[in-house]
């Protein structure tokens, strides 16, 4: 266990590091003069000049990213362009509400999705079945947007129980805040309930296959000791991976749902941050984002061991 930890983290330090040069690369790339954007259009060459100096933009690309990498490691992700707030505070902030809507959405769809998804392999090709797997494909086949559009106008518009645009802080008015989450929450819900729900029907099907499985049906152990005491545990590494994924994918912006219910999350943050070209506010979340990715697939596979007694014995 100890050495697969070690294993797992070692690989993880090298994937950030390669983000972080790609990022840095990339935002190199984009055409466009921040110390320009940062004085406006009537600024001097003189002036200029000491921006680029101060920021160190007139130093080689080696020695820019020596600088901008060894202020990241201290917490300093730099200075927004657009708001002159600094970055990691800004981020953080954004961050918080868009994880507020993903655990929430992720917990809930794991919460129906794993045990639909495993009963639904337990009665292969029943109608039961082909009505959950039909479900599933239904609310993956709807993009985000437009399942979001349909809530708005039906719970907002047509039946005018839940707020149709704007945003409470949970922290200022906790019963307002919790009405402006409901549909944002209920779409990623929706739509992440399809995903999961197939992958633990493609896994728990595998696994009743498996020899073992006739063995302890042949012992004369009831179905539902079957399904649950010895299927279900070897079953949910597959699916556990795959919430891994989709909670890190989420975690790094929604930006879609968020412009759809106007929720000042992450993904708005990146979106508004392109648009102005506020170089530093880009690089933040661009490296955050990664960081959460990394982070929380490296937590999901630590928590392997807990399903497959072989990675516990590493």
């Amino acid at each position: 266990m100890f050495r697969f930890a070690l294993t797992r983290i070692g690989m993880a330090l090298p994937t950030l590091l390669i983000v972080a040069v790609s990022v840095f690369v990339l935002i190199r790339l984009i055409p466009g003069d921040p110390a320009q954007l940062m004085l406006g259009d009537l600024a001097t060459p003189a002036s200029l000049a000491d921006l680029r100096a101060r920021l160190g933009l007139d130093q080689s690309l080696p020695v820019q990213f020596g600088i901008w990498f060894g202020n990241v490691l201290t917490g300093d992700f730099g200075q927004s362009i657009s708001s002159q707030q600094a970055v990691l505070p800004l981020i953080l902030q954004r961050f918080a509400v868009s994880a507020q809507i993903v655990l929430a959405a992720v917990f809930l769809a794991s919460l129906f999705a794993v045990p639909a998804g495993v009963v639904a392999a337990w009665k292969q090709d029943s109608a039961l079945d082909i009505g959950l797997v039909g479900a599933a494909t239904l609310l993956l086949s709807i993009p985000t947007f437009w399942l979001g559009l349909l809530l708005l106008l039906f719970f907002g518009l047509k039946l005018g129980w839940l707020p149709v645009v704007g945003y409470v802080s949970i922290a200022d008015d906790w019963k307002a805040g919790l009405l402006y989450l409901v549909m944002p929450i209920m779409t990623l819900f929706l739509h992440e309930m399809g995903v999961i729900l197939r992958m633990a029907r493609a896994s728990t099907l595998e696994v009743l296959r498996l020899d073992y499985i006739t063995h302890a049906r042949a012992k004369g152990l009831s179905e539902g000791a079957v399904l649950w005491r010895h299927a279900f545990k070897n079953a949910f590494g597959p699916t556990w991976t795959l919430i891994g994924l989709v909670l890190g994918n989420l975690l790094g912006g929604i930006a879609v749902v968020e412009t759809v219910f106007t929720i000042p999350g992450l993904g708005r943050l990146l979106v508004d941050a392109i648009f102005a070209r506020d170089y530093p506010v880009i690089q933040g979340c661009m490296l955050f984002v990664a960081f959460t990715y990394v982070l929380v697939n490296l937590v999901i596979d630590l928590c392997y061991p807990i399903f497959d007694p072989r990675v516990a014995a590493q």
